[in-house]
């Protein structure tokens, strides 16, 4: 058995109880999410010739995600797959950099991604539910690729200290169940999976590797007991929408100031909005009325003071905003990439990418030893080493835009970046690079693996 450097109990799958028989299912590996990175897994592994299944617990794609920004690395991975124009019939827009507004009132350029050598040196901000639909019709065709929609995964199944597959619901049965997102485990210590009453709709899904791409709640990161590092936040967000034909810029940066501080996501016949509020503060805004936060967001963007009236408490959602790194991210037999390994807050718009190259990485290193049956904590640590530095520079990245949007947020100052960093900015217009290599790119550049690049279709008239 492979080593494994953290500590748990030994148990064998007997030790969950069950009364009713299930039927097992064997894969080369099972996914866990169909989010970004469990989808960009599923369809590069497959495509390398390994038998995979990726379980999403909804029974579509269609919601309003938290990220709707393609990052350029993302784009290009597009063009090596096959699929770049496919994706440019979706509507979408584009942002060829990140302003914030300086000291004397004038837009400062934090990062200018027409600056990359890259073949699409821009961000898109379009639907994700497209993005995720793109890459699943991708994989329609291809015999080892099993995408199955509202689907739950339920508990690990364990060999001793080695995952050795998982059980899996219809999202309809674990409704009927639900379980609080925010439980807490002890950090390093093994839960106890959920007592399942076995149904007609379990299974049992066995292989040598499970990755669990569940995102920032992830629950089994936490039944393997990885323990989390939580970094700084001081904010949440609410996020709504507002119906309307106004015409807003294509930006991704915060605006606003004295303690009313807004994103806003054009999208076709509405915008998408995030207010940053102070952590903990929903109860007491809620308790300020609904006119104060249509007043706060006409006052940031005029262009819809004549639709704000739409806005209502029932369609306004809390995000609670969490920034952490699993320590490790894995144990022998399950690995956990995205966020369930390194939660970003919604600043920046850097999580969708992070989970994209955790995903290409996955089919780069794990594709051969998954077809040969057989993965080790060896390989899985040289995954999380191979990601940490773009993981950890993006964070440092991050930390350095929530400083200048928290005191904002709080009511303190306006947003502003630090004097030295504007000065240099100005000065050096093409140190704008550096931060757009780490938002668009990363450190370590993540490219499809051979065996997953598809030419693009051609078309009739096409040149």
């Amino acid at each position: 058995m492979a080593d494994t450097d953290t500590p748990h109990t030994a148990r064998t799958d007997t030790d969950t109880p069950h009364t009713a028989r299930t039927d097992t299912e064997h894969f080369d590996c099972i996914i866990g999410g169909g989010g970004p990175a469990g989808i960009v897994a599923g369809l590069l592994l497959a495509r390398g010739g390994v038998k995979v299944v990726v379980l999403e617990k909804h029974e579509d794609f269609f919601r309003d995600f938290r990220g709707d920004t393609i990052h350029p690395s993302t784009l290009r991975l597009l063009d090596e797959l096959g699929l770049y124009h496919e994706f440019a019939r979706i509507a979408h827009r584009r942002v060829e950099g990140v302003t914030l507004t300086g000291r004397g009132g004038q837009d400062i350029l934090l990062a200018d991604f027409t600056r990359l050598n890259l073949p699409h040196p821009f961000m898109t901000i379009a639907p994700q539910w497209d993005f995720l639909n793109l890459l699943a019709k991708a994989g329609e065709n291809d015999s080892n690729f099993d995408l199955r929609m509202g689907v739950e995964a339920a508990s690990l199944i364990w060999d001793g200290d080695r995952v050795v597959g998982l059980r899996a619901r219809n999202s309809t049965v674990a409704e009927a169940a639900p379980q609080s997102e925010d439980t807490d485990v002890p950090h390093g210590k093994r839960a106890e999976p959920a007592t399942d009453v076995p149904t007609p709709a379990t299974l049992e899904l066995r292989a040598p590797l499970v990755i669990a791409a569940d995102g920032r709640w992830s629950k089994a990161r936490a039944e393997a007991g990885l323990s989390v590092r939580e970094l700084p936040s001081t904010i949440d967000v609410w996020w709504f929408r507002i119906d309307t034909e106004a015409v807003l810029p294509d930006s991704v940066a915060p605006r606003g100031g004295n303690g009313k501080v807004f994103v806003a996501i054009p999208r076709d016949g509405h915008v998408q909005i995030a207010r940053l509020i102070p952590k903990g503060a929903d109860a007491r805004l809620r308790a300020e009325g609904i006119d104060e936060l249509r007043d706060a967001v006409a006052e940031t963007y005029p262009q819809l003071a004549a639709d704000v009236g739409r806005i209502d408490f029932d369609d306004v959602k809390l995000l609670d905003v969490r920034r952490n790194e699993a320590e490790q991210w894995f144990v022998d037999g399950l690995l956990c990439i995205g966020d369930s390994a390194h939660a970003m807050s919604p600043l920046g718009g850097v999580g969708v990418n992070l989970a994209v190259q955790d995903g290409i990485a996955v089919a780069r290193i794990l594709a051969e030893p998954l077809r040969a049956g057989s993965v080790g904590t060896a390989e899985l640590r040289r995954l999380q080493l191979r990601r940490l530095p773009t993981t950890r520079a993006v964070e440092l990245l991050q930390a350095g835009i929530h400083r200048m949007v928290e005191p904002a947020v709080h009511g303190h100052r306006p947003i502003r970046p630090p004097a030295p960093v504007e000065w240099l900015l100005t000065t050096f217009p093409a140190l704008t690079r550096i931060p757009a290599r780490i938002l668009g790119v990363g450190v370590t550049a993540e490219h499809a693996p051979d065996f997953a690049r598809r030419e693009e279709p051609t078309f009739d008239g096409a040149r």
